[in-house]
């Protein structure tokens, strides 16, 4: 069914549509306006090109800005632009990180430490479409791109890149070349990198935590480093599926009650508009913990799991505790019996811890 909003595109879609537009001026001394190229499902979209400059028989340069469409995306409205220069025989395409691209300083990415963040897909997009048009034109193929974004590294702040030990700049993404709007397929991506990368530092403890807050918490409380610490967000399903295919010896899941609640309820998505808290399954968890019918029926009408947990705590009955146990337990069962230990830490907004399980 049609959300009725736009897709748009992603870094490696416009690094290759750039790429395409400058190796075609390189040879021919004219840039495609628009640009067409393939992407890997076989769609053909056309860019329109923000900037060109020719230097001939040296280098060609071509821009394009990124648009993603109706996706709350970081890179929305940044310049990327590929700069093409004739390579050495036989060298093929070789890759540069330009200003504002990162390059690679931690094992555990899909690219060598030392390279420029520019991903496996959007290499082979670039690779492929620099070969059609040496192909049409008679180039020889070999060519050095370099491929930059305008305020890239200032952008790269704002996303996981420091964490992951991509240093000076943003990553050139995409698989599809498509964003889809709210997919939040970069944030999911980006989980399953930390993972990699806390592996891969040899970490054996790593937190998934739902906000800034818990993962103070969290890093207070155990002593982890910063690539240990996984920012889960809402997409607790994405952490435990991916720790199950690639496991790290203990997990802690740490979060607010609301959050979490929705968790130990089954749910993996805790976004608030794909997922409530059930203020019926948090009675039900007190009636089964030996709450009276008087403090169950106040936490069914509360207006939250946080009051719910101030009405409890009146009565001594620890819902943080009841919470993160059952968490836990949805934990494990998305695990299924991966090698990994799992810990739960609740807290308030204040960030003090209020449950725990292990």
């Amino acid at each position: 069914m049609s959300t009725g909003l736009r897709h748009g595109w992603t870094t490696g879609a416009c690094a290759t549509a750039a790429t395409t537009a400058a190796y075609t001026a390189l040879l021919t001394g004219s840039f495609p306006d628009p640009v067409e190229i393939v992407l890997p499902r076989g769609q053909r979209p056309a860019f329109a090109l923000a900037m060109e400059e020719l230097a001939p028989g040296d280098r060609a340069r071509a821009g394009i800005v990124k648009d993603a469409g109706d996706d709350p995306d970081v890179t929305h409205g940044a310049l990327i632009y590929a700069t093409v220069r004739h390579g050495a025989p036989g060298t093929g395409v070789v890759f540069r990180a330009g200003p504002g691209v990162g390059t690679v300083t931690k094992p555990g990415l899909p690219l060598e430490v030392g390279e420029p963040a520019i991903n496996p897909v959007p290499r082979r997009m670039m690779g492929e479409h620099v070969e059609h048009v040496a192909a049409k034109y008679g180039g020889s193929g070999d060519v050095v791109v370099e491929i930059s974004v305008e305020n890239g590294e200032e952008l790269a702040r704002r996303t996981w890149n420091p964490r992951l030990g991509i240093l000076g700049g943003l990553s050139i993404l995409g698989t599809t070349g498509i964003v889809v709007p709210y997919s939040c397929s970069a944030w999911i991506d980006s989980i399953r990198r930390g993972v990699d990368v806390a592996r891969a530092a040899g970490r054996r403890h790593v937190a998934a935590c739902t906000g800034s807050t818990s993962e103070s918490v969290a890093a207070a409380l155990y002593g982890l480093p910063e690539d240990a610490l996984l920012d889960m967000g809402d997409f607790a399903g994405a952490v435990l599926k991916y720790l199950r295919r690639h496991p790290v010896p203990r997990l802690t899941v740490a979060g607010g009650i609301g959050k979490l609640s929705k968790l130990a309820d089954g749910h993996l998505d805790l976004h608030s508009g794909r997922s409530q808290v059930s203020m019926a399954a948090l009675a039900e968890l007190v009636r089964a913990s030996g709450g009276g019918p008087e403090l169950a029926g106040s936490v069914l009408t509360a207006n939250t799991a946080l009051q719910a947990l101030r009405l409890c705590e009146q009565a001594a009955l620890p819902l943080g505790d009841l919470v993160a146990e059952r968490a836990r337990r949805v934990a494990l069962d998305v695990l299924r019996g991966a090698p990994v230990e799992v810990d739960v830490v609740v807290i308030d907004r204040a960030g003090t811890i209020v449950g725990r399980a292990w």
